[in-house]
């Protein structure tokens, strides 16, 4: 099976395993302030604070923002933890359409701006690419609203030369163990708004008010932090198979797009085409692991006003992605690539 994730551990991450069982400092250790401070460097923020995971980092942010009550605009193709979050921290979610790059639509975001004001606006930086945060910002500065990227699949995506979650007022990431960055269980919110930062630590750690335990362990920064070291040469091979996929797919394959100004790190390698359940089960036939990200649009899973999204509804109809990971082989991509031609041979054609 060639699967469309597939984290690897060296030999660092196994002896800091070891390391952290035989000082039995299993959590709040060296290992959870290295992670802080490598990542707060990486990204160029002044605080990062580790949480057990990516939705609990969305939440964390809006509760330290406040959205009871208040309209939190969201674009139509994301995981669901992006508008659960939203529910969960006591926001209204409204719906966007998505642009070409599969984020947030700005135009449509001025639209729904101006008729809903929302307190904050959550771009996604889908598959690995930035939202169009220039557009995104101007509208910020403009209408008086947060912006919240959720950059769960945006580790080390840049936008001008500044990495995501370095971008808005506040971020959420994501540690899951398919992500760039993998822990296996995680995520952080990171900002440089001291403000924010104050806020953030009332729902993370007891006393101001009643929190959650939220923390990471031991074992969990230790691994982030060493898959961090190597995240740049992993996304620069991320690079060299994407584009190998848009030099040898043709037969109608519509490629994942990456915007002028932005660094893609290509999280997932989504592709589109009308016949796509066809080519799923025929990339299946072969052991080749190919998935729909996502079936669904949030304001159909979940309840939400929202604008029209003609895009999204498109998109979600033709989407999946192939496996794009650092670690395939040579003779894996070939096989990928074959699969897919011959798939589309055996499409029915229209």
């Amino acid at each position: 099976m060639i699967r469309i994730v597939e984290p690897r551990f060296s030999e660092e991450e196994k002896q800091a395993v070891l390391q952290i069982l035989e000082s039995g400092q299993l959590t709040r250790g060296k290992w959870t302030a290295l992670f802080q401070e490598e990542f707060a460097r990486y990204l160029g923020v002044d605080y990062v604070f580790p949480v057990c995971s990516g939705t609990v980092a969305l939440f964390v942010a809006l509760k330290a923002i406040g959205v009871e009550g208040q309209r939190v605009v969201v674009p139509a193709m994301s995981f669901m933890a992006t508008i659960d979050a939203v529910y969960l921290a006591g926001g209204i979610p409204v719906v966007v359409d998505v642009d070409e790059y599969y984020t947030m639509d700005p135009d449509q975001l001025e639209r729904a701006v101006r008729k809903y004001r929302p307190k904050v606006v959550v771009p996604v930086h889908l598959y690995g690419q930035t939202a169009d945060m220039d557009a995104i910002l101007w509208l910020s500065d403009r209408y008086g609203f947060y912006v919240l990227e959720d950059s769960a699949q945006a580790h080390g995506a840049e936008w001008k030369g500044r990495r995501a979650g370095a971008l808005g007022h506040v971020a959420a990431f994501s540690f899951y163990a398919s992500k760039n960055v993998p822990m296996g269980e995680g995520g952080a919110v990171v900002t440089s708004d001291p403000k924010l930062a104050q806020e953030v630590k009332k729902w993370i750690d007891f006393g101001d008010h009643p929190a959650f335990n939220v923390r990471i362990t031991e074992f969990q920064a230790a691994i982030g932090y060493f898959q961090l070291r190597k995240l740049q040469e992993n996304n620069l091979r991320r690079r060299e198979i994407a584009l190998h996929y848009m030099q040898a797919l043709n037969g109608g394959f519509l490629h994942p797009k990456e915007r002028r100004g932005a660094f893609h790190v290509y999280h997932l390698y989504t592709l589109r085409h009308p016949q796509r359940e066809t080519i799923l089960q025929t990339l299946k036939a072969k052991s080749i692991d190919a998935r729909v990200y996502y079936s669904y649009l949030l304001h159909e899973i979940r309840r939400a006003e929202s604008l029209p999204t003609p895009r999204a509804e498109k998109f979600k109809r033709e989407v999946f992605s192939i496996p794009v990971h650092p670690y395939l082989t040579e003779e894996e991509i070939d096989l990928i690539v074959d699969t897919l031609l011959w798939a589309v041979e055996l499409a029915p054609q229209h």
